[in-house]
């Protein structure tokens, strides 16, 4: 089948044949039914392995060219891992929230989130998860005329209960950028959250010390193998996160393209480091069958953790709370050991990589630390070979772990080379 021409579409109103589609190529769709006037042009793609249909608009307002031009600009957003049709009802709703003589809170944060947030800041998903998770449950039901300082202190005082201070220091900042914006908008004259600071969101958190030992990675595995409504896509993350010894944000929003598997390496780009500088990370043997079975389930998508309920979601995969509220649910309740997070999982690494024999240096790139002081001015060496190293004895020692039994517990640690 052809393309379409603007002659061949005057040609189907003038006679006003109707039809279901008729494709012009790469997603764009003319469907002229009987209850239609003038023809409109549909976008349909595929994301996450379901098919999406995507109203553009009629030919009356949006001409042949034009319809192709939006349809390519779509497909780039959608080939980058973005739903537009969801970014499409978003749009939808901060108009509405505009337009509104009080808009809700909840309006407000999905205006700001579409407008300061999504598409300029590195990772808009955590300030996603703060709006959707603390901001909107306790105050989104609210119109901004009726929002007061009561109302943001006892949402602090929730979800101090629930999450972290850091966390609910996280929460307190954006909700004042949010009532900030609000404020440039025209919508309200004073920021109900301004009178609180982080002493009001439970100060700083002190360091955290914890790590797992030999026993409770031991245990780690036995409960992942045990718990009811874990999931396998859940074990094979957590085996990667302890292999690679990588923040948890930067595995989540993997694509499959950054692995070469063959060779054994991860190139982890520098957008997506917390350091601004790339990373060529080493993978063990057992770390490549993980991701080798994390891209068999991920049913052909370009991220190694696909979302799992893409519908109306703003990122394309899992959500960086994903794992660790299942840790926290399903399997740390079976280890009757004390609590831990996944951030934990990277000092664990650390801890373990040192006991093996290696020198504090090489743990320290492993996490893709910088080296303090004058060495980390002047030693620009990226020790690939010892990190290799150190990693697959770190992967042989989990995996030992994994089968279990006390021989794992009075294992001795072995020295590097």
């Amino acid at each position: 089948m052809g393309k379409l021409t603007d002659l061949e579409i005057k040609g189907f109103i003038k006679s006003g044949e109707r039809f279901e589609q008729k494709g012009d190529g790469d997603g764009l769709y003319l469907r002229f039914r009987s209850a239609d006037s003038v023809p409109c042009w549909l976008f349909r793609y595929r994301l996450a392995g379901k098919q999406r249909i995507m109203h553009l608009g009629s030919y009356k307002i949006l001409s042949l060219a034009e319809a192709r031009r939006t349809a390519k600009e779509l497909r780039a957003r959608v080939a980058l891992g973005f739903d537009p049709a969801t970014e499409k009802q978003d749009r939808k709703r901060a108009v509405a929230a505009q337009s509104s003589p009080s808009p809700t809170v909840g309006a407000l944060a999905d205006d700001f989130y579409g407008t300061m947030i999504f598409g300029r800041w590195k990772s808009p998903h955590i300030v996603k998860a703060r709006i959707e998770n603390d901001i909107k449950p306790h105050i989104g039901r609210l119109r901004l005329d009726e929002v007061l300082p009561t109302h943001v202190a006892n949402m602090l005082k929730s979800v101090l209960a629930q999450r972290t201070n850091s966390s609910t220091g996280t929460c307190l900042q954006y909700t004042k950028r949010m009532f900030d914006f609000a404020i440039k908008r025209g919508l309200m004259t004073s920021n109900p959250a301004a009178a609180f600071d982080s002493s009001d969101a439970g100060g700083k958190n002190p360091p955290r010390e914890r790590w797992l030992t030999r026993q409770e990675l031991a245990s780690l595995f036995d409960a992942m193998r045990r718990a009811k409504g874990w999931n396998y896509e859940n074990t094979q993350t957590v085996k990667l996160l302890l292999m690679t010894a990588v923040r948890k944000t930067e595995l989540i929003a993997a694509r499959v393209e950054e692995f070469d598997l063959d060779a054994g390496i991860w190139h982890l780009p520098k957008v997506r480091t917390k350091t601004g500088a790339s990373l060529d990370i080493p993978l063990p043997h057992q770390a490549v069958h993980c991701i080798r079975e994390l891209v068999r389930l991920g049913n052909n998508s370009a991220w190694l953790l696909p979302a799992r309920k893409p519908e109306g979601r703003m990122i394309p995969h899992i959500s960086t709370n994903t794992v660790g509220e299942a840790l926290g649910k399903y399997i740390i309740p079976l280890m009757e050991c004390p609590h831990f997070v996944v951030h934990d999982f990277r000092r664990t690494a650390r801890t373990h990589i040192e006991a093996l024999g290696f020198p504090p240096h090489i743990g320290e790139r492993c996490l893709n630390h910088k080296l303090d002081g004058i060495v980390g001015i002047y030693n620009r060496h990226d020790y690939i070979d010892e990190r290799k190293e150190a990693l697959q004895k770190w992967a042989d020692l989990l995996e030992l772990c994994e089968r279990g039994g006390a021989a794992v517990i009075e294992l001795k640690p072995a020295k590097a080379g």
